[in-house]
């Protein structure tokens, strides 16, 4: 049969190849010799074809078996794995029973570690020892923030961070810091800090900024002796200084710095308190010049009256004893002409001795009521930013509280001054007075007295 099929495959072929290929062939023989070289190369083919399927049946079967083996040996891991992860995962849950039962009141032990850091991170960030020591406070707010149980070595540290702020505040120590100066620049300066209470820069003291980690120079210093105390204090190698400490740590200081000057308190009274300050000065003015001219008087009173014989016009004494002793005839006069004589000497010389007195006492009397001028004036400030605000800060109606209260206590300040020095001048001038009215008097007894016997 496959003779058959060849020899038709080989005739269709001759069929199809045409002439060419028959003249070729030249014979029968010649065709099946053909046929069967083809023959043999199909079976050669076939043969090669079986063995390479063969093998190729044996690769897959061998590739099967090795992939079942790994497959065997995967599961057998994943078992095992399985196992362990179960036997861990129960000894996971027996040592976590076992911690718990071991923390016991260790949990809120750690709970008030927290939150005892978490106080001292805040009491400390305001602190300008934490200049020194930049990174303990982000420490701290990491013992403050955790969730874990911190260590042995965390819990040393905070204990260590509180001695040592303990100990830092009753030091005095020299430092170089950043220091803000009051024109917006900052450039690094020795420093000495008292503790956490105060700090002092080229004698100029300083507040402390947390938030920038520096210190800042006071745009005004305190007054009195505080500068100089500042520059001993950084002078001083050893020993005791006296210098400034402010137990609030910059509070007061700052406080005190903000407290307006004589001068600035004068200018918020404005111009009521001007008018009250300028009568003052006029009266103080007029009351000096006569309390040296009283002083003048009675100095030179007294000279004369331990020489009333020898008048002099220089002082009232002198000048009332040549008034009435300057004729001889008024000796003769009758004894009413003569007290009337002597009346006007007198008063002659009240005026000059009495002069500002009355506007003194109309300066103590004005004083009080300039001072009620501005507390009104105030007040009505006052109202005015409430209605504008529709609020009653403090902060608004500080400014007309304010100028009430300095518009008083300027009225008051002049009144009270004046009045004991107006009392003065009174007593003075009164003094001089009687002298003169006694001496007066005097003359007129011995007038009497030489008429009568004359």
């Amino acid at each position: 049969m496959t003779f058959f099929r060849n020899l038709m495959a080989a005739m269709l072929v001759a069929q199809v190849g045409g002439l060419g290929t028959a003249q070729a062939a030249g014979s029968l023989d010649e065709l099946l010799q053909q046929v069967r070289n083809t023959r043999a190369a199909e079976q050669t083919a076939n043969v090669e074809r079986e063995e390479e399927f063969k093998a190729k049946a044996n690769e897959r079967a061998r590739l099967m078996k090795e992939a079942l083996a790994k497959r065997q040996a995967f599961e057998a891991k994943s078992k095992q794995l399985s196992a362990k992860y179960d036997a861990n995962d129960k000894e996971i849950n027996q040592l976590t029973e076992l911690l718990a039962q071991r923390e016991g009141n260790l949990g809120e032990l750690f709970g008030v570690t927290r939150q005892v850091a978490g106080d001292v991170a805040s009491a400390l960030s305001n602190s300008m020892i934490g200049v020194s020591y930049p990174d303990r406070e982000q420490f701290l707010l990491k013992i403050a923030g955790t969730k874990a149980l911190p260590s042995i070595k965390e819990l040393e540290r905070l204990w260590f961070e509180m001695t040592r702020e303990m100990t830092e505040s009753g030091r005095v120590v020299k430092l170089t810091a950043k220091v803000a100066l009051p024109d917006g620049t900052a450039k690094e300066a020795e420093t000495v800090r008292v503790g956490p209470f105060i700090a002092m820069s080229n004698g100029a003291y300083m507040l402390y900024q947390p938030t920038m980690r520096q210190f800042s120079v006071l745009p005004r210093q305190p007054a009195g002796d505080f500068v100089p105390a500042a520059h001993r204090l950084q002078a001083a190698a050893s020993g005791y200084v006296n210098a400034g400490v402010d137990p609030s740590r910059g509070v007061l200081l700052a406080l005190s710095v903000e407290r307006p000057t004589l001068v600035e308190r004068i200018h918020k009274g404005e111009f009521v308190g001007y008018i009250i300050i300028a009568v003052g000065a006029i009266g103080a003015l007029l009351a000096l010049l006569q309390f040296i001219y009283l002083i003048v008087v009675r100095i030179r009173v007294r000279k004369q009256l331990k020489d009333l014989d020898h008048p002099k016009p220089n002082n009232p004494i002198g000048r009332v004893l040549l008034a009435f002793k300057g004729s001889p005839d008024k000796i003769q006069e009758e004894a009413e002409v003569a007290e009337l004589r002597l009346s006007e000497a007198v008063l002659r010389e009240v005026p000059p001795l009495e002069r500002f007195q009355s506007f003194l006492r109309l300066a103590v009397a004005a004083g009080p009521l300039l001072g009620l001028i501005g507390t009104v004036i105030g007040m009505i400030i006052t109202f005015q930013s409430i209605t504008e605000s529709g609020s009653s800060d403090p902060k608004l109606m500080a400014t007309g509280i304010g100028q009430a209260m300095i518009a008083t206590v300027l009225g008051l300040g002049i009144a009270i001054p004046l009045l004991f020095i107006n009392a003065a001048l009174t007593t003075l001038s009164r003094g001089v007075v009687q002298i003169l009215d006694e001496q007066s008097a005097g003359l007129l007894a011995e007038s009497i007295e030489k008429r009568n016997r004359g």
